[in-house]
């Protein structure tokens, strides 16, 4: 198993991608800390991953916070020994209006929980990852961070802050044997985001749901659109040592929706 002996945290863990991610990285071999502000999501997700013989532990917290990042790190140390990967996943929409609509306090809600989220978790893991000779992080950024997609600006920013802060982790944690890469997944359906994504813009625009993400499709070279399974691939091989010489690097799989 590629990740046998590593213990790994991920964030936003109770549901979606992070649920995947989570479920994945424990069938290789990982302990993993999954955290959320739902505590029953968290608690299934970590009785799903035991039944099938796996390790998991749980905490609910809210990672924009900085003493709850700390404890989230420190939970992984005293249940597991440490932190080997983190996975910052968590994160929101937001406000699916067009940028002149946007409050400020619209705006500020998405980058705590998008952006400043991973940079305190990023912090909080980083001298755990030192002190035990190495590491991976894994930021969860979106296809929205390259492509020209409206009424979603707050959203788009955060998830290209994220690659910054990608850049410059992988930059100053080369020397300590830590890496920092990003994956970029395009539309996944089966994600309670992307479900409410799709009714707000229906909404908005007055089409029907269905006939929209038909016609979004299109512009997918595979023409169709990603699942959960096919980004915790992504996320495992990233954070595995078959990655080993990969650092500061972001993955699009979005099936051929953007090229950067």
């Amino acid at each position: 198993m590629s990740l046998n002996g590593k213990v790994a945290i991920v964030t936003g863990g109770g549901r979606g991608i992070g649920r995947a991610i989570a479920r994945r990285f424990a069938s290789e071999g990982a302990a993993v800390v999954i955290t959320a502000r739902t505590r029953a999501q968290l608690e299934s997700t970590a009785k799903e991953i035991e039944s099938a013989g796996g390790r998991a532990a749980w905490i609910a917290a809210d990672v924009s916070r900085e003493e709850d990042a700390a404890r989230i790190v420190e939970a992984a140390r005293k249940t597991f020994g440490g932190v080997d990967i983190l996975v910052n996943n968590a994160g929101i929409y937001g406000p699916v209006k067009p940028i002149e609509e946007i409050t400020a306090s619209d705006w500020e809600s998405v980058m705590a929980a998008n952006l400043r989220g991973a940079f305190l978790m990023t912090r909080a893991a980083l001298p755990a990852m030192y002190g035990r000779g190495g590491g991976a992080i894994l930021n969860i950024s979106s296809v929205a961070a390259r492509a020209a997609i409206p009424w979603g600006a707050a959203y788009a920013t955060s998830k290209a802050g994220l690659l910054g802060l990608t850049r410059t982790t992988a930059a100053e944690g080369a020397q300590h044997g830590v890496r920092a890469n990003a994956v970029l997944p395009g539309p996944v359906p089966e994600t309670d985001m992307s479900q409410e994504l799709g009714a707000a813009l229906s909404a908005r625009t007055g089409i029907d749901g269905a006939v929209m993400f038909k016609d979004f499709l299109k512009g997918i070279l595979q023409g169709r659109p990603q699942t959960t399974a096919e980004i915790a691939a992504a996320a495992l091989f990233l954070v595995s040592d078959q990655a080993s010489a990969i650092t500061g690097q972001s993955l699009s799989v979005d099936g051929g929706m953007s090229f950067c």
